[in-house]
């Protein structure tokens, strides 16, 4: 499935991953995703830029398991931010079938 991009607030955008099944955190999975990323499909990507600091910046994934297992993960975009897991998650997003994360 190719990701739909939406631009939102972080809040925003978990309200309406939780509406849609999107209910397990993925982020008490840092470990699983990392070493397993095949197991894994990025259906939704929200961004976020914050209006004046950099620290605000955060991406939340809209994330389907091969188990079917619905759920989010939150990544923030600053250089000290940054965990594995989502280094994974983006780099899923650029090698997907035809690139299709790419902005």
């Amino acid at each position: 499935m190719k990701p739909i991009y939406h631009y939102a607030s972080v809040s925003e955008a978990l309200e309406q991953l939780n509406k849609k099944g999107f209910i397990h955190d993925f982020n008490l999975q840092d470990e699983t995703i990392q070493n397993n990323p095949h197991n894994y499909e990025i259906e939704h990507v929200y961004r976020y830029e914050g209006d004046s600091d950099p620290d605000e910046e955060a991406v939340v994934y809209g994330i389907t398991s091969n188990s079917g297992e619905r759920g989010v993960y939150v990544a923030g975009f600053s250089a000290n931010s940054e965990s594995e897991a989502a280094t994974v998650l983006a780099k899923l997003c650029i090698e997907g079938n035809d690139n299709q994360c790419r902005n």
